[in-house]
């Protein structure tokens, strides 16, 4: 089943609740940092049992924070995780959490699953996470509930913005600088994944591509 499902089939500690198709998108994208030293930060921490998860699965040199905006989440402190109380929707506060940890390898985004708290998150998180990092943004479905601000095809929901997310992947290939340009976007991110409810950003420094031609013309050709 994986590392993290037999984790959370045992777990007899703190609740973790999760859709059990994460396991997968969770295992695909993150078993490369384990067993070294990595900084994950998870916003939204319930009960805590996800910090406790995180930290058993990428060892004794993880370092773990959590973002909840309700104060009693700070008691859930222990060794190598450290609690933030704040909003996710306010950018003063996010600003404060980049500041305040020391760099970002795994960021995953579990918060108050709306757009107008995924959107400022990811714009002012995203430039904080490590070079060779993971943006991950989970229970996107949410982006089509009304009660939480979405419905489908709205422009502003995360959904919409992660849409347009596309081209700037692509902008190397641009033929209208004048609106559309190549950015940091372009420059930092590898590739984007998209789940059922999921989407996953790969960080790598990215230079522009080229093609290049190897072998012969065949005779006749």
């Amino acid at each position: 089943m994986g590392v993290l499902r037999d984790y959370f089939e045992a777990n007899q500690g703190r609740i973790i609740h999760k859709w059990m198709h994460y396991f997968e998108i969770y295992e695909r994208h993150f078993e490369r940092f384990r067993g070294r030293e990595v900084h994950l930060l998870e916003i939204g921490v319930s009960f805590g049992g996800s910090l406790q998860m995180w930290k058993h699965y990428f060892g004794p040199q993880a370092h773990i924070y959590g973002v909840d905006v309700l104060p009693e989440c700070q008691r859930l402190e222990e060794d190598r995780v450290k609690i933030f109380i704040g909003d996710q929707g306010n950018r003063d506060f996010l600003r404060h959490l980049r500041a305040s940890i020391p760099r970002i390898d795994i960021l995953i985004d579990d918060g108050g699953h709306r757009p107008d708290q995924q959107i400022p998150t990811f714009e002012e998180l995203y430039p904080a996470v490590a070079a060779d990092g993971v943006y991950l943004c989970e229970d996107l479905h949410t982006n089509y509930f009304e009660k939480f601000g979405g419905a489908l095809r709205r422009p502003d929901t995360f959904i919409e913005y992660s849409k347009r997310l596309i081209d700037q992947l692509n902008a190397w290939y641009t033929e209208d600088p004048a609106h559309f340009q190549v950015d940091d976007f372009t420059r930092s991110a590898h590739s984007m994944h998209f789940y059922d409810s999921v989407i996953v950003i790969e960080k790598r420094p990215m230079e522009p591509p080229h093609h290049r031609r190897t072998g012969k013309v065949p005779p006749g050709g």
